[in-house]
């Protein structure tokens, strides 16, 4: 494949380095040095695109893909809000794109297995659920996106949570959980590449969830192989629907 990457920082380079390795051409590179001056056009021998730049880029850089009537994978997180409107778009025109929170094999697993054990503790009403999660101090969104979906997942199978809030430690006051409101706490550490964890507490015992990146090698594997999947598709996915763990999937 010819292969735009949409960002180029680290996880930009890392994508660029497993996507050679596995026999792919990176055609552009596109980044805030150039981005300006990149139009549709400049697209013509792309196969995919990959795009890993900041919340404020993505959904420009989508729309220049949906224009090229090229493929995308986002794994740009932060512009969520925006995600009704741009599915909207890329069904309305036909276009593919393929986005996640996150795309490691590891983290897609922890995604359905935190469902499942959702589910397992609805009926315990005396657990009270929250999420953790630590990144380095360079990442520019909190919660993670990943975080986000976790705690999407768990308010999904938990009948007394309907809502996340976050708190950023050592930002500002901290904000106090109502009781259908689910807690995500965000750490930011420097060169931690990702720890999420799931905590179910009771008086008498805690129960731990937890998924640690050592790096972020998985993530970049994951959107390379996310751009080989996509290939020959149109629609809008989600990066759960490369993945089949087989039996019973909330």
């Amino acid at each position: 494949m010819n292969i735009a990457l949409l960002g180029y920082g680290k996880m930009g380079q890392l994508i660029e380095r497993f996507a050679q390795k596995r026999g792919h051409r990176i055609q552009l590179i596109v980044d805030e040095n150039n981005r300006e001056q990149i139009t549709a056009a400049d697209l013509d021998e792309i196969d995919v695109a990959i795009d890993f730049s900041r919340p404020e880029a993505a959904v420009d850089n989508i729309d220049l893909c949906f224009d090229a009537d090229i493929p995308i994978v986002v794994g740009t997180t932060g512009w969520y809000d925006q995600l009704e409107a741009v599915k909207t778009r890329c069904l309305a025109g036909n276009k593919t794109l393929l986005y996640g929170s996150n795309f490691s094999i590891g983290v897609n697993v922890f995604f359905h297995i935190n469902k499942l054990l959702a589910a397992a503790m609805n009926p315990y009403k005396q657990y009270d659920v929250q999420v953790e999660e630590i990144h380095h101090t360079q990442k520019l969104d909190a919660p993670s996106g990943t975080a986000i979906t976790i705690a999407e997942g768990i308010i999904g199978q938990i009948g007394a949570k309907t809502s996340w809030i976050n708190n950023l430690v050592g930002e500002g006051e901290e904000a106090v959980p109502k009781a259908n409101e689910l807690l995500i706490e965000s750490h930011r550490i420097d060169e931690v590449p990702g720890t999420h964890t799931v905590l179910y507490s009771s008086e008498v015992d805690q129960i731990e969830f937890k998924h640690t990146a050592h790096s972020r090698a998985g993530f970049a594997l994951g959107a390379v192989a996310a751009a080989e999947w996509i290939q020959g598709r149109s629609g809008f996915y989600e990066v759960t629907e490369m993945f089949n763990f087989g039996g019973r999937i909330l």
